[in-house]
């Protein structure tokens, strides 16, 4: 028999028993063929690779993700991540179906790669509601059931409204859901259920959805897990608490590692392999995480094709040498080498080619200083305001009230160390501007504008002097989305994302430097949380608890209330457009 390549006395990781056992292994077609601790006589290779001790695992798979918060497109981000041992991921890309719809996921989907890319439907284009935020895009029933027929879909995609998955039978998800489970049975239904317990966790869950990657706790995963729901566990999840957790209950068949979103800056230097270091180091022994990146999510989206060394399976694998380090000597995809250690990646000559109009998307007026005059009606020295207070660990945030001066008719929220935050509606539907107050989420002057605003992905500023919101939100303007950083009327971070304000075509090495300096100047501002990038594009993110910001306002994400920035019986918000 002739085969393509033999590897000789490697340590495979056999899934079955999660240990490593030295063996030689055949590679046919892009396929393992034999595999068997004998030496393999009947078999005529092409290729004799000698492992000389190396451990053979196969490649890592990454079953929630988002491709768009690398803030780059396919055929980038498959060359970035394949040197990391990635060979496989299901993307959600409602962050494109935000912005563009349909059509926009359509272009995404094109994309060739030598990294296997199956998609999820995004199932909440709104996250919440067209009523409570305005997005580009819709994904409706006619557009679920059209992509339910596309091959590369193999689950829906984290389905966010709590309110109306779990108490509103005939809402848009709901009729999402019960549509995917009727035309597709089998298909994993992928949730997003953070600090949700008890009898409110089984009517989410009621509706047919199995899975969770949102921040986990100790005190709830074992509920979680008991209750049918399959972890993903995301970087912050990823606790010595959590783990313990996992191995205590031997919970490794009910989850996974996985990455959800990693930043162009955090992408220079890993992906879901630094995942893999970070559970080991937080007490899961190497083969249990292996298993948990590999077998575990390919069973979970039903892909019986990989996972795993065995006969007849992708010949995806990797190659090192110390399983301490978790560094890759290579990596192959269907049996050929896409990577080797110290290797530059080598972008591909063809790209995506997006329409023109995805690059002049941002349709709003430059601010001037009297747009950010916030008038109020009263008859008070100072009116009662609620003000969001962010925390510097995850994106969760809490209402809290406070006593703001008014001096004719003007709200004087820089004299009760306030920031303001401004989501303004930027696909030119009805002109929406949102104002709404932080309690000092920086404590130097200056201001941070951005169109990566989850999910809807209009203009989002905020800023403590109005000078430096005008020079961010200008500049956003100007190079048609982004992220910026102001200060003292300079700007001080920048990063281009011309492709509908979300994504760059440049090679991450740049994109990685751009968005790492936001990151430092976000810093010098005095902005604090474990990832700033994430923390202030979350602010608008309607699903994430507790009080977060769209272009209709300030709303309570849990029972989908708006607040009003003024207490009604203290004043009234006259600003023209503004809600």
């Amino acid at each position: 028999m002739n085969v393509d390549m033999i590897i000789q006395d490697v340590w495979v990781f056999q899934t079955a028993t999660q240990t490593f056992v030295k063996k030689n292994v055949s590679i046919k077609d892009g396929k393992f063929y034999y595999i068997s601790a004998s030496e393999l006589k009947n078999l005529t290779p092409k290729t004799i690779i000698k492992a000389e001790n190396q451990y053979m695992i196969p490649g890592l798979i990454d079953v929630h993700m988002h491709i768009e918060s690398s803030m780059t497109t396919p055929t980038i981000f498959s060359k970035a991540v394949l040197r990391y041992g990635v060979t496989t991921v299901v993307a959600d890309a409602h962050e494109m179906a935000n912005v563009f719809g349909l059509e926009g996921l359509d272009e995404f989907m094109k994309a060739e790669t030598e990294l296997d890319i199956f998609h999820a439907i995004p199932s909440s284009v709104p996250s919440t509601t067209p009523e409570l935020e305005t997005t580009g895009g819709i994904i409706g029933l006619p557009e679920v059931r059209e992509l339910l027929k596309n091959p590369k879909i193999v689950c829906l995609g984290e389905a966010m409204n709590f309110k109306g998955i779990a108490y509103e039978p005939e809402s848009l998800i709901r009729q999402i859901i019960d549509l995917c489970k009727k035309e597709r049975p089998t298909m994993p239904l992928e949730g997003h259920c953070p600090k949700i317990y008890e009898e409110e966790l089984a009517a989410f869950l009621f509706s047919g959805i199995t899975s969770d990657h949102t921040h986990q706790f100790p005190d709830s995963l074992k509920e979680k897990i008991e209750a049918g729901v399959f972890i993903q566990f995301q970087n912050k999840s990823i606790t010595p608490e959590n783990m313990q957790v996992i191995i205590e209950n031997n919970f490794y068949e009910q989850a996974s590692i996985i990455t959800d979103d990693v930043m162009a800056d955090d992408l220079l230097h890993g992906h879901l392999n630094e995942n893999v270091k970070k559970a080991v180091k937080a007490g899961l022994p190497i083969e249990k995480a292996i298993y948990m990146t590999t077998y575990t999510p390919a069973r979970r989206m039903g892909f019986h094709d990989r996972g795993e060394i065995a006969p007849g399976r992708n010949a995806d694998f990797i190659l090192l040498s110390n399983l301490e380090d978790f560094t890759f000597d290579a990596v192959y995809k269907s049996g050929e080498k896409v990577y080797e250690k110290g290797a530059k990646i080598e972008y591909p000559s063809v790209i995506e080619h997006f329409p023109e109009s995805y690059k002049q998307s941002v349709r709003c007026k430059p601010f001037k200083a009297e747009d950010l005059l916030i008038r109020v009606a009263t008859e008070k020295a100072s009116v009662r305001c609620n003000v969001i207070q962010k925390q510097e660990i995850g994106t969760f945030t809490e209402r809290i009230t406070k006593e703001i001066p008014v001096k004719n008719g003007i709200l004087q929220w820089q004299e009760a160390n306030c920031s303001l935050l401004i989501v303004m509606e930027r696909y030119g539907k009805n002109g929406n501007i949102s104002f709404s107050l932080m309690d000092q989420p920086i404590t130097e002057q200056g201001a941070i504008a951005t169109t990566w605003a989850h999910d809807h992905h209009n203009v989002m500023v905020m800023g403590n002097n109005v000078e430096d919101i005008i020079h961010a939100q200008n500049e956003l303007l100007a190079i048609q989305g982004g992220y910026i950083v102001a200060s003292n009327g300079s700007i001080t971070g920048k990063c281009p994302l011309p492709i509908g304000g979300i994504l760059s075509q440049a090679p991450i090495e740049e994109l990685g430097r751009d968005l790492q300096k936001v990151r430092s100047s976000m810093q010098a501002l005095g902005y604090k949380n474990m990832n700033e990038i994430m923390s202030f594009s979350t602010l608008s993110l309607p699903v994430s608890p507790a009080i977060k910001v769209t272009d209709k306002g300030m709303m309570n994400t849990k029972t989908q209330e708006f607040y009003p920035l003024i207490f009604p019986e203290d004043g009234v918000l006259l600003n023209e457009n503004t809600n």
